[in-house]
């Protein structure tokens, strides 16, 4: 049976995923949470309906990470998005948390903060991921001096992580002028033609995002 995805163009976990099925050219069916049916068959499937998650024939797999692990053991391709060499393995799945936990999710915290009715909104809260994202823009700016991709010398799980991590985040708290290590790492990210591909299929959903796109990616 085809491997069928359950997420929605506009989800950056979803992206996540569907980069890693870009890289090496993996058929898959998409299934968009906005069509009819594929919700319920979601939640079916994983009752906290949480995206993406991965389908093939009776397995699920759930988390974007997962995911990416699972089409690496069971549907290789060209681009080894964990390395072959486990010092470099580790230091993947180590940036891949990095991403995930430090950027995306600290740029979700004001996102969020955006959807709540005034009375509800933690200033404390926001001012203290603000801070974190300038923090770690900080470190991640000095770990990819003098690197094309976050680990190694090759596109990995790290990569597909940051991806959508950084493209939000520049959103809510743009990356400094003076990160030129990490503004170039994003700019790289950006023309990558599996990241591209996101871009562009999630581009019709924008007024989803409570604190406005703008207009410069």
């Amino acid at each position: 049976m085809p491997l069928q995805l359950f997420g929605h163009p506009f989800s950056s976990y979803t992206w996540k995923a569907l980069i890693a099925f870009y890289e090496n050219d993996i058929p898959l069916t998409f299934r968009n949470l906005e069509e009819p049916g594929a919700a319920q068959e979601l939640e079916a499937r994983w009752p906290l309906k949480l995206f993406p998650v991965l389908a093939e024939g009776d397995r699920t797999v759930v988390e974007a990470t997962a995911v990416i692990e699972y089409l690496h053991v069971h549907h290789p391709g060209p681009v080894a998005l964990i390395p072959a060499d486990p010092d470099l393995a580790v230091q993947a799945r180590m940036l891949d948390r990095i991403f995930d936990n430090y950027v995306m999710g600290m740029m979700q915290k004001p996102v969020i903060d955006a959807m709540l009715p005034a009375e509800r909104r933690d200033p404390i809260a926001l001012d203290q991921a603000m801070t974190r994202l300038d923090t770690i823009y900080a470190w991640l700016d000095a770990h990819l001096a003098g690197r094309e991709w976050a680990v190694g010398d090759s596109f990995t799980l790290a990569d597909c992580a940051a991806a959508p991590s950084l493209f939000y985040a520049d959103w809510v708290r743009p990356i400094p002028e003076a990160l030129a290590s990490l503004r170039a790492y994003r700019a790289r990210l950006l023309a990558r033609p599996s990241v591209v591909r996101c871009v562009e299929d999630a581009r019709p959903y924008r007024h989803y995002f409570p604190l406005g796109a703008p207009d410069r990616d």
